[in-house]
């Protein structure tokens, strides 16, 4: 992709880091898949995807069969611990990208030279992506994608913070993987006290 700093390296795997570098539809479905289940396996799932069904592309996704996507998703190791509701997720949010931006998930953040802002409205506009899920691929994509659009960091909240390690948009080896696990942690034990 144009603007792109580096490879990511989200997973651990170097295929699937390849994949999500190279694709923003991979980039995008990874955010989608990243809850209830580890940070790596959410976003090893577009390379499952991309080699089960032998292509990748947002047409593709929308039209496939939704009992093959869901075969797709349960076959062992399985996309997502969810596989019936996530692919029906994956399978909206590709005919999302293709009615609204023909296709092309990049257009998000790439089509008319957005702002932060109007990036945000965009990707909470998106079939599974609410507000948190948004300002972490919104920072993600200024931290690692080279999106520059200007106010993007205020935009993502606190997952903008340059020097945070709170998401997935601050991984980019196993260090400071380790210290989004830490924080994470301690945001979920801060959260159930919180609660008691």
């Amino acid at each position: 992709m144009e603007g792109m700093t580096a490879t990511l390296h989200i997973t651990g795997d170097d295929a699937s880091d390849a994949l999500l570098s190279v694709d923003p539809l991979a980039l995008l479905v990874g955010m989608l898949l990243d809850q209830q289940v580890p940070m790596e396996t959410a976003f090893a799932g577009p390379k499952k995807i991309a080699d089960r069904l032998g292509s990748f592309d947002a047409a593709t996704l929308a039209r496939t069969d939704p009992d093959d996507l869901l075969a797709v998703f349960k076959q062992s190791p399985a996309v997502h611990r969810f596989p019936g509701s996530m692919a029906g997720r994956v399978q909206a949010l590709c005919a999302a990208i293709v009615e609204d931006w023909g296709g092309d998930a990049s257009a998000l953040w790439a089509q008319g030279d957005p702002d932060g802002p109007t990036v945000l409205a965009r990707l909470e506009a998106l079939p599974g992506f609410g507000e948190q899920k948004a300002k972490i691929f919104l920072a993600l994509l200024g931290k690692q994608y080279g999106f520059t659009g200007s106010g993007w960091r205020a935009a993502a909240g606190h997952y903008g913070d340059e020097g945070s390690y709170r998401s997935v948009a601050d991984i980019v080896d196993p260090a400071s993987l380790t210290k989004v696990r830490e924080f994470k942690r301690a945001a979920k034990a801060a959260a159930k006290s919180a609660k008691a």
